[in-house]
């Protein structure tokens, strides 16, 4: 909810609104309406899962270890959740050889970490799936109309948003302040307690 109304959504209409938050260690995703959430689900997976997934296929396709900071690094710098709507970019990375235990210093593309971030991407993409499913007919026509709103950090991942729209059928946008949203609207639904949580259709999966 705090996400929704920081990206500018008026969740208390009786429309569909559909949001995914990707964060840190988490993704939620819902569909709001009336000030309340009609149905939601929690996947532990975030843009920490994204950085340990670069981690793993560098150790194990290149025997290269590097740091937590230096995935997150090259992530921002040329990560991507879809190759053909971005261009394709490279960079060095340096650590250390896992065979001579010596430093290393391997130049890598977004194609590879594309590879690298596959599986939890498409965990993602399959939770909305998932929502989608459990959500009535008369809001999904709104969601429709009015596009996925993506929020947090992890939805500032290049092309995440173009993947989406192409898998679900969906328009897709990430919100502007992404990051910020959810500090946001905490603020923002303090004058609006009396019209925000009393939807008693919400469900909640994890």
């Amino acid at each position: 909810l705090a996400a929704a109304i920081g990206a500018g959504i008026d969740i208390t209409r009786p429309e569909g609104n559909m949001l995914v938050d990707i964060g840190g260690g988490t993704t939620d995703i819902a569909v709001l309406s009336l000030g309340g959430t009609v149905y939601s689900q929690s996947l532990r997976i975030g843009g920490d899962k994204f950085d340990e997934a670069i981690l793993k296929y560098l150790r194990r396709d290149h025997n290269l270890l590097i740091g937590e900071s230096t995935a997150e690094a090259i992530k921002l710098s040329i990560g991507t959740a879809y190759p053909a709507a971005t261009e394709k970019m490279a960079a060095e990375v340096r650590g250390r050889d896992l065979v001579t235990g010596l430093p290393k210093i391997l130049e890598i593309d977004s194609d590879m970490l594309f590879e690298a971030m596959k599986e939890p991407i498409e965990a993602i993409i399959q939770a909305v799936k998932q929502v989608f499913e459990k959500t009535p007919p008369e809001l999904i026509s709104d969601i429709l109309e009015k596009s996925i709103v993506m929020t947090g950090g992890g939805a500032l991942l290049r092309g995440l948003d173009v993947r989406m729209s192409e898998e679900l059928n969906v328009p897709c946008f990430v919100a502007e302040n992404a990051i910020s949203c959810v500090a946001i609207g905490t603020g923002k639904s303090l004058s609006m307690l009396d019209k925000i949580g009393n939807n008693s259709k919400a469900k909640r999966v994890v």
